[in-house]
C-alpha cells in the first residue's frame, strides 16, 4: 500500500508534523560529505536536517546516525534515533526503519516521542500491504502495530488515524479469505470455501464483506445439499441486511422467487434447480 493509499495522505501529515517540531528552533548548514569527521553535535544534526529537507535521504539517515555515534550521550543523540528512522521510512526502506524504531523504543521506553515511534512502525508495516492475491502477513503485521497504538496511547495525536487504519486492515484480511473462498467455490471445493466465508463472519463481522460471505455460504452449502444450512445463513443474511442484493440473491435460491442473481446470468454460479 503506497504513501498515496486511503488516508495515506494523514499520516504523511502526522509524520511531517512531528518533523516540524523536531525542526523548529534550530540553524541549517548547506552541505554534505562522504567523509565524516569529528564535528560539533549542532552541525551534524542539522546538516542532517538540511540534507532531509532536499530529500537526500540516504545521506540524511547516515548524518542522523552519525550523531548519535559522535555523541551518544547528548539529547541531539535521542533525537537523531528517530530521525534516521524517519528518514528511512521517507525512503521507503521500511525494514531499515523498523530496525531503528525497535532500538528506540527499546532504549528510550518512557521517552516523549515514543507514541510516534510506535506509530512510525506501524505505518512502515501498514504501507507495506500488498493486494489480496498475496501473502498477508505483513497486513497481520500492521494491524497488530495498530492496535498497539491505539491501546498503549489512546489519547495520543495519533490514536485517531490508527483506530482508522485498523478497520482498513480489518477489511483487508477479510478481503484476502473471501478471494481464497471464491476460489475454492469455483472450483467447487465447497467445504475449504465454507470454512474460509465462515472465518470472515465470525471473525470479521464489522467489515463490509459479511453479506456476500453470507451469501456465499447459501450457494455453497446448496452444492453440497445441505438445505438447513443454506436456510440458516439465509435468515442470518435476511435479518441483519434484509435491504441488500445479496440478501435478494439468496432469496431467489432457496424460494425461486425474486430477482434472478447475477452469478446464475454470468455462468459462475451452480444451479440446484
Amino acid at each position: 500500500m503506497s504513501k498515496a493509499s486511503v488516508s495515506g495522505w494523514t499520516s504523511r501529515a502526522a509524520a511531517l508534523a512531528f518533523v516540524a517540531l523536531g525542526v523548529s528552533g534550530c540553524g541549517w548548514f548547506g552541505g554534505s560529505d562522504d567523509t565524516y569527521v569529528e564535528l560539533p553535535v549542532e552541525v551534524l544534526y542539522n546538516r542532517a536536517l538540511d540534507d532531509l529537507g532536499r530529500q537526500e535521504y540516504k545521506v540524511a539517515a547516515k548524518e542522523f546516525e552519525e550523531v548519535d555515534r559522535q555523541h551518544p550521550y547528548s539529547v541531539w543523540a535521542t533525537k537523531a534515533q528517530i530521525m534516521a528512522a524517519f528518514t528511512y521510512y521517507e525512503s521507503n526502506k521500511y525494514d531499515e526503519a523498523i530496525i531503528a524504531l525497535d532500538r528506540f523504543i527499546q532504549l528510550h521506553p518512557g521517552h516523549r516521542d515514543i507514541p510516534y515511534a510506535y506509530y512510525l512502525k506501524a505505518l512502515c508495516f501498514y504501507e507495506q500491504i500488498s493486494d489480496v492475491g498475496r501473502d498477508q502477513r505483513t497486513t497481520q503485521q500492521a494491524l497488530d502495530a495498530l492496535a498497539e497504538v491505539v491501546k498503549r496511547f489512546p489519547d495520543s495525536p495519533y490514536a485517531r488515524d490508527s483506530r482508522l487504519k485498523v478497520e482498513l486492515t480489518i477489511d483487508h484480511l477479510a478481503g484476502k479469505e473471501m478471494a481464497i473462498g471464491r476460489y475454492y467455490q469455483k472450483n467447487q471445493q465447497y467445504v475449504g470455501a465454507i470454512n474460509r466465508y465462515r472465518t470472515v463472519i465470525e471473525r470479521y463481522q464489522t467489515t463490509t464483506h459479511v453479506p456476500e460471505a453470507l451469501h456465499r455460504l447459501v450457494e455453497s452449502y446448496l452444492s453440497l445439499g445441505v438445505k438447513s444450512e443454506a436456510q440458516e445463513a439465509a435468515a442470518v443474511l435476511g435479518y441483519n441486511f434484509p435491504g441488500s442484493d445479496w440478501y435478494q440473491d439468496s432469496y431467489f435460491l432457496m424460494t425461486g422467487e425474486g430477482t434472478r442473481p447475477p452469478e446464475e446470468k454470468s455462468g459462475w454460479f451452480f444451479g440446484f434447480f
